[in-house]
């Protein structure tokens, strides 16, 4: 199973001085290219003794230029930025043939501005967080389904409260690389470090 890739070009000269604002423009086009769920990225976390796991989740928002996303904070990924903020994100989008690879540091945004976005939430959605206890056991599909059920009746014609252990991460970025498909596998990478200065800006070998 081979691929080849012609699609585009990554230069220096495209790439910029300012990572961001290329994560921005890759994200549009991704967006514009009808790339399923453009906003999907993998996060990788570590535990406490050290054993990496990785999940997908969805991107909110490139707020404050540090990237956002919602879940619970007692599940294994929330456990796990407790002990150690170190994340990785990555987001592959195949028709455009490209990735991005993200290192940064977690941490939870102000309450309010959980609040906030909870509100705005599909009603299904808010009630099926309180419904997860995420990455705890449960007895059966079944229970989970009464106990949705359950609080949709409970909470019928009423605001549905944001749980206390839910919220935002916001990953502030440290390195971020842009990899762009080629033929022959010679893939443009480019590569930008943080640095007390600015962003420092470099090509790596594929």
């Amino acid at each position: 199973m081979r691929k080849h890739y012609t699609r585009s070009v990554l230069s220096e000269e495209t790439a910029g001085v300012n990572p961001l604002e290329l994560f921005t423009l890759w994200f549009s086009e991704a967006q514009t290219e009808g790339e399923q769920e453009p906003n999907a990225m993998s996060l990788a976390t570590v535990d406490k003794s050290g054993q990496p796991s990785a999940r997908i989740v969805l991107l909110k928002g490139l707020i404050r230029d540090e990237f956002q996303f919602f879940t619970n904070y007692n599940s294994d990924k929330g456990n796990d930025i407790a002990d150690n903020n170190k994340v990785a994100l990555n987001f592959f989008w195949p028709k455009l043939e490209r990735q991005i690879r993200i290192e940064g540091l977690a941490s939870r945004i102000p309450k309010e501005e959980s609040q906030t976005y909870f509100q705005v939430r599909p009603r299904e959605s808010q009630i099926g967080a309180l419904t997860s206890n995420q990455s705890s056991v449960v007895p059966s599909r079944e229970f989970l389904e009464e106990k949705f059920a359950s609080l949709t009746k409970e909470w019928e014609g009423k605001e549905v409260p944001m749980p206390e252990n839910w919220g935002g991460y916001s990953v502030f970025p440290i390195k971020i690389e842009f990899w762009q498909g080629r033929v022959g596998r010679l893939h443009d990478r480019i590569q930008f470090e943080r640095k007390e200065t600015g962003w420092n800006r470099s090509r790596l070998s594929p």
